[in-house]
């Protein structure tokens, strides 16, 4: 996994890249927020591509039990990604509400994330 940490506006933002999957469980959804916020960012951006396909299957409770703790710790993510292959209309639902908070987001483009996480 790499980590990169960059400044936008003061805030430290970390972008989480990696050839594969990195988040497969609520342990690994954990250990990206421990790793960034070891390198005090308290933003990051993640790709679609590095996330299970259980994350986007809501039934798993995967995404919600990883946005919880990333809510409850006060950690921001933005996910780049393409959303609309997803039929799901509670999938839809869930990231049109999360998009109109500032915790999570669910953004097309890498540049969209840091315009969404350099806000306050």
């Amino acid at each position: 996994m790499q980590i990169d940490v960059f400044q936008v506006n003061g805030q430290n933002i970390a972008e989480v890249k990696d050839a594969g999957i990195l988040i497969n469980n609520l342990d690994d959804g954990l250990q990206i927020m421990v790793d960034c916020s070891a390198q005090e960012a308290y933003k990051a951006i993640l790709y679609q591509e590095n996330i299970s396909a259980d994350f986007f299957e809501l039934k798993t409770r995967l995404a919600g039990d990883i946005l919880q703790k990333y809510i409850q710790y006060d950690f921001e993510i933005a996910i780049v990604g393409n959303f609309s292959s997803y039929n799901s209309k509670s999938l839809n639902d869930f990231i049109y509400e999360s998009n109109k908070g500032r915790k999570i987001s669910f953004v097309p483009s890498r540049e969209e994330a840091i315009t969404r996480l350099s806000k306050g």
